[in-house]
């Protein structure tokens, strides 16, 4: 159907903004949901360990993703590891055995987001600026930034994935010890 304003170009223009802005939103989520895995205590209501906390991490990522830190700060402490086994041995290493100290308490914030679908609509990239506090039992404190650039995919089953997780440093200070009071051991946020 036409008309003499343009008609079916003008929904087809709108269809596609429309498409631009599901991506982002979808996106969005994902990211969201990546840093909200990642915190502790995590707040994924029925989630009985750490290695479940990793299983669900990783239904976020393409296949084929690829994690990796970059910089001068980053690339000796993280690398880059491709495939969803290598990252699954990352985020063992990380979580998938007693550190001494126990990461008490870490908490993600995203901000200065950019999220570009690219013209084929499959495909994005996305940045941001990245803060988490970090408390250690022994007292230990410190807040790290991150730059991030992640890359996205959307899967034949119309799902995003996550196909790369690039970070860079950005600083990372030291914390006194009294930093933080009353935080919990255990979140119950989610749980109905």
């Amino acid at each position: 159907m036409t008309n003499s304003t343009g008609g079916a170009a003008d929904v087809a223009t709108l269809v596609r903004r429309i498409e631009v802005l599901e991506a982002e939103a979808d996106i969005r989520r994902l990211q969201a949901r990546y840093m909200f895995l990642c915190d502790t205590p995590n707040p994924e209501f029925g989630v009985a360990d750490d290695l479940a906390r990793i299983e669900l991490i990783l239904q976020l990522y393409s296949e084929d993703a690829v994690w990796e830190g970059v910089g001068e700060y980053y690339s000796n402490q993280f690398g880059r590891l491709e495939g969803k086994e290598a990252l699954r041995g990352h985020f063992r290493n990380f979580w998938g055995s007693r550190q001494d100290p126990a990461l008490i308490l870490n908490c993600h914030y995203l901000t200065s987001e950019q999220i570009h679908v690219h013209g084929d609509g499959r495909t994005a990239d996305g940045q941001w600026v990245h803060m988490q506090p970090w408390l250690f039992s022994d007292g230990k404190a410190l807040l790290r930034s991150s730059r991030l650039n992640n890359g996205f995919r959307k899967e034949p089953d119309g799902t995003w994935k996550i196909t790369r997780t690039r970070t860079e440093n950005v600083f990372v200070a030291p914390l006194p010890a009294t930093w933080a009071s009353d935080y919990p051991t255990k979140s119950v946020l989610m749980q109905p």
